[in-house]
């Protein structure tokens, strides 16, 4: 039995079929999906309707990336912003169009039933942003943080590398757990294409959306494994460059 968590998907079925081919997932295997499954590649709604299936054969958890939770928000309403088209929107937009009204209703479906966050008995928290509670997420005053704040990120990567967990100007929020696994800021804005670890976070976004690979790890071991850059996979598309 392994668990996995997995980095922002953003339409790239191709390469979440690659990267889980890579590791040799079998139904024993337990999924931890960061979120920002759509808004990018050409199969945003294919992944999630993948997914879907998927969870019927592993156990599998599905965080909400911010990305999710605007498409769901367009489905519920049909409200759009230029923002949210401008960076990877209307990939979803066409994506959905191809579905019947079925189809779209097993997706909110799949939507709703996402969680903000997921502490596991080990300690690990697994989310796609961040959480500003210093009493932990459970006592967030915002769901939207969970999914948008990039602050916990930036503040790891700002210790200095010998600061230990026990010093005492060591971050209250990330003293609460072990580790914590996040996606949302590429990390190939700091030049690395693999999961990078800061502090006790690691974060498993390498960029799948624009020119980087899509990654899973090992949560236990450390094993990564990283599918093709995703612009080699859907090389007629330009993703959310």
């Amino acid at each position: 039995m392994r668990t996995f968590a997995i980095g922002d998907i953003h339409g790239g079925l191709k390469a979440l079929k690659q990267v889980l081919s890579k590791a040799e997932i079998t139904s024993k295997d337990t999924l931890i999906f960061l979120g920002d499954y759509v808004d990018g590649w050409s199969d945003s709604a294919n992944v999630v309707s993948y997914l879907i299936e998927l969870a019927q054969k592993n156990t599998c958890i599905f965080i909400r990336g911010n990305h999710d939770d605007l498409v769901q928000h367009w489905l519920e309403t049909e409200e759009m912003n230029e923002k949210w088209l401008q960076h990877g929107g209307q990939s979803s937009i066409d994506a959905y169009r191809k579905l019947s009204s079925e189809e779209i209703e097993k997706h909110l479906h799949f939507y709703r039933e996402m969680v903000n966050y997921f502490a596991d008995q080990e300690n690990r928290l697994f989310l796609h942003a961040g959480f500003a509670n210093m009493h932990g997420p459970e006592h967030e005053y915002d769901d939207y943080t969970f999914y948008w704040d990039r602050t916990l990120w930036e503040t790891a990567l700002s210790l200095d590398k010998n600061l230990k967990k026990d010093d005492l100007f060591f971050p209250k929020r990330l003293k609460l757990f072990d580790e914590i696994y996040i996606g949302h800021t590429p990390t190939t804005r700091i030049s690395k294409t693999k999961p990078v670890n800061a502090a006790n976070i690691w974060n498993v976004d390498t960029g799948a959306a624009f020119e980087g690979p899509l990654s899973m790890i090992n949560v236990d071991t450390k094993e990564i494994f990283q599918s093709d850059p995703v612009y080699k996979l859907y090389p007629e598309e330009a993703g959310r460059n």
